[in-house]
């Protein structure tokens, strides 16, 4: 039995699509690792934070830098209250009103940054960083460190 050239070439076209296919899973699984690494490591948080904060990023469809460029918010700025997001969002909002001659496409991305924002809010809550406690005490024993001295 004589074998054509075209089995060999479809061989050689499955061997190539293996090939490629274990690859690119290879890499798409290191880039998760590095970029999970690299988040915990930014934000100091553990690797149950991570994956929650990465989870919700992925959920809504963006992350807590992009909300605070899309809602006009300090970047740089850890500390977001419920009503200064309610009052960005309520103003881009209004003024990307279609009946006003806005986009409904920039409104929608208002109100997923409000929400993005506003779940980082509710993750904090239930999660307070370890610093803002520790800062707690240092106040705590700063202050009755002064006391004793007044008594003295």
């Amino acid at each position: 039995m004589v074998i054509g050239p075209g089995k060999y070439l479809a061989q050689l076209i499955v061997m190539g699509g293996q090939i490629v296919g274990r690859a690119f899973a290879k890499a798409l699984r290191e880039e998760i690792q590095k970029s999970q690494a690299a988040a915990a490591s930014r934000s100091g948080r553990g690797s149950a934070d991570t994956s929650r904060a990465a989870a919700v990023s992925s959920r809504l469809g963006m992350s807590v830098q992009e909300a605070k460029q899309i809602l006009n918010l300090p970047i740089q700025e850890s500390r977001l209250t419920p009503e200064e997001i309610q009052a960005k969002y309520e103003h881009l909002f209004k003024v990307n009103d279609k009946a006003q001659g806005g986009s409904f496409y920039l409104q929608s991305k208002v109100v997923r940054a409000k929400e993005r924002l506003e779940e980082e809010l509710k993750m904090a809550a239930e999660n307070p960083p370890k610093n803002h406690r520790q800062t707690g005490r240092s106040a705590a024993s700063t202050e009755a460190g002064s006391s004793d001295d007044r008594s003295r």
